[in-house]
């Protein structure tokens, strides 16, 4: 397994490599219309490089699937799952493939940048086009089971978000079997501290930073937000302060593994593998942010940033019942929390289809009247912002819905 893992962060590391030469061999010219000697000849390097960097990332998240798979064992269940996956994906495909060309070749999004020395320490930046001024921050960790996170899966948010005047860093972390939830919650603790320090230096206001994560993500984010909270409150050092953090969004998260575990053996999780994730029973309270929160000191609560708990009400992966619970301890222990539910949303409806189906957006719409609570301008020209186009048909939205495993 270590082989693997080297053979995966050199990967990274070349990607990361080639992408930083694209970004520094970018020419600026005030020349006259019609192309200059070499212009065609730098940009099809560019595009080859482009090209390189997909398919090395591509590579990479091929040989861990390979590598999850081994250790998962091929079942009936889990063969029936994947097929359902596939089948979902080639439904919506044409909206993937347009959303894929925008995170490989638009000059907006800056690719794996390394946030930490272990494998997956990287993050993706999606940057407003006007940096006229320095912008509101998300701080994103993308979902996955804990075991098909990657830092892609948020580009079609993170492009939701910019096109409306919002940074967004989506932090990727080492999934199952590549590490465990100790391992991720580290990541993500890294990858944030990265965001607090370091965003200012690509337009981001370090007043302004916020933290969000998807389900699996949701769950990760939460554990670094109540650890730090613990450490902060206890004197610990910290190299980053949960009171950099605004408000935090969980979106359709589990915040108690205890009550979640044999959900998840039902869904196809299967206990033992769910547990080895979590690093055995005796480790599921320090991993339930609920149970954190219940047994927290007062000073620790008052660390905490707003709260904003979101769910679909129709969904299976993770009942909205989570969110619900979670809420009522933190308002019980003294903290600022809310939920929001959406209803009739499944598990990805609010994250996918719906953006994919263009039109309004009320999860993109939802963070950004908690971002521009105070802030009437940048209310008014969020308004006025150019709405979503469709990516996919609505009977191609309608069939995935149906076929979908999640």
């Amino acid at each position: 397994m270590r082989a693997s893992d080297e053979e995966a962060s050199a990967l990274l590391e070349r990607s990361d490599s080639a992408g930083r030469r694209r970004r520094s061999a970018s020419p600026v010219w005030s020349a006259p219309p019609g192309p200059r000697p070499g212009s065609l000849r730098r940009q099809s390097s560019s595009f080859r490089e482009d090209v390189g960097h997909a398919a090395s990332e591509t590579y990479l998240v091929s040989r861990l699937t390979i590598k999850l798979l081994h250790c998962l064992g091929i079942g009936y269940r889990w063969m029936s799952q994947l097929l359902a996956l596939t089948i979902y994906a080639i439904l919506l495909m044409p909206g993937f493939i347009q959303v894929g060309y925008y995170y490989f070749f638009s000059s907006q999004v800056r690719r794996s940048i390394v946030y930490g020395d272990q494998p997956r320490n990287r993050l993706d930046l999606y940057i407003p086009e006007d940096s006229s001024r320095p912008y509101p921050v998300v701080a994103f960790v993308t979902g996955g089971a804990w075991i098909i996170g990657y830092k892609a899966w948020g580009a079609l948010l993170g492009r939701r978000l910019a096109e409306r005047g919002i940074i967004v860093a989506c932090i990727d972390y080492r999934n199952f079997p590549q590490g465990t939830i100790g391992d991720m919650v580290i990541d993500a603790s890294q990858g944030i501290s990265f965001v607090c320090n370091n965003i200012a230096n690509y337009g981001g206001d370090p007043n302004q930073i916020y933290l969000m994560g998807q389900s699996a993500g949701a769950h990760i984010a939460a554990c670094a937000l109540m650890e730090q909270a613990v450490k902060e409150s206890g004197g610990h050092p910290v190299s980053w302060s949960v009171t950099q953090i605004k408000a935090y969004f969980g979106l359709s998260g589990g915040y108690n593994i205890h009550s979640l575990v044999d959900h998840f053996n039902e869904r196809g999780l299967h206990r033992s593998i769910f547990l080895s994730i979590m690093e055995g029973e005796e480790s599921l309270s320090r991993y339930s942010p609920e149970i954190v929160a219940k047994t927290s000191s007062a000073e620790t609560i008052a660390l905490l940033p707003l709260i904003v708990l979101m769910h679909g009400t129709e969904d299976y992966s993770i009942p909205s019942s989570a969110s619900k619970t979670f809420v009522d301890v933190l308002q019980q222990a003294g903290a600022q929390a809310r939920l929001l539910l959406y209803e009739g949303k499944t598990h990805t409806d609010i994250f996918l289809q719906d953006p994919l189906r263009g039109g309004r957006d009320p999860l993109v719409e939802d963070v950004l009247s908690v971002i521009h609570a105070d802030d009437a301008i940048a209310r008014q020209k969020v308004a006025l912002a150019p709405t979503p186009r469709r990516l996919v048909f609505e009977w191609q939205l309608k069939l995935a819905r149906q076929i979908s495993p999640f």
